[in-house]
């Protein structure tokens, strides 16, 4: 009978211990899933943010810090390219992404005011006033002139012409001249828009500011 009752209390006290492991291992483990899911989810919120279409003044955007858990804040690229931090102070925007911004941002708030910065930037109103200067077509268009190259636009030989209002009726729309003029001299370019227009997109070259766009005559017209 002595016995019995020794192993019994002996189960008890290794099942006793058995679950206290157990129990121990399981919270250590949630504790260690908890601790993990706010770096997996920062990683996530910054990675998503647009990494394309580069800033530049007068460009509104949509700020926050997750951590400060404050609502966003709508925020202006300065006319010199600034962006006015909050708590921190001036950082330069123009020519970068949200994503290169918030990550240059995120470095800077980490290295003096936060343990941890998870920051939101996202391009709320494109400031589409600016331009990088003036491109000139003439030849056999309809409206020629000179037309001015938006900063936040790609605009393309074959668009260049649609604004000076397309081809005219005696158009050569397969010798496109773009003249570009550069420090090591002149370079000319003979595009086919007719090609462009048939799925050859990559032949649809950017236009520079000063370029000269030049639509010879068809000379086999009747």
């Amino acid at each position: 009978m002595l016995k019995r009752l020794v192993y019994f209390a002996v189960a008890l006290t290794t099942l006793s211990y058995s679950g206290i492991a157990h129990a121990d291992e399981t919270n250590s483990n949630a504790t260690a899933e908890t601790n993990a899911s706010p770096i997996t989810m920062t990683q996530v919120d910054m990675d998503a943010l647009d990494n394309h279409q580069k800033l530049g003044p007068g460009d509104r955007v949509m700020y926050q810090v997750l951590q400060d858990q404050d609502p966003p804040r709508t925020l202006t690229v300065t006319d010199s390219g600034d962006l006015e931090v909050p708590y921190y102070g001036l950082v330069h925007a123009s020519d970068k992404t949200c994503r290169q911004l918030a990550g240059e941002i995120k470095l800077l708030l980490e290295k003096k005011l936060y343990y941890q910065a998870t920051v939101i930037l996202a391009l709320e109103v494109a400031n589409k006033t600016l331009v990088n200067g003036k491109v000139y077509v003439t030849g056999q268009v309809r409206q020629p002139g000179g037309f001015e190259i938006p900063a936040k636009e790609n605009l393309t030989v074959s668009k260049a012409i649609l604004c000076a209002g397309g081809f005219s009726d005696f158009s050569d729309k397969k010798h496109v001249r773009l003249i570009r003029k550069t420090a090591e001299g002149e370079n000319t370019f003979i595009i086919d828009v007719v090609r462009i227009w048939n799925g050859h997109l990559d032949k649809d070259i950017a236009v520079q500011s000063g370029d000269l766009i030049v639509v010879p005559p068809n000379l086999f017209n009747y």
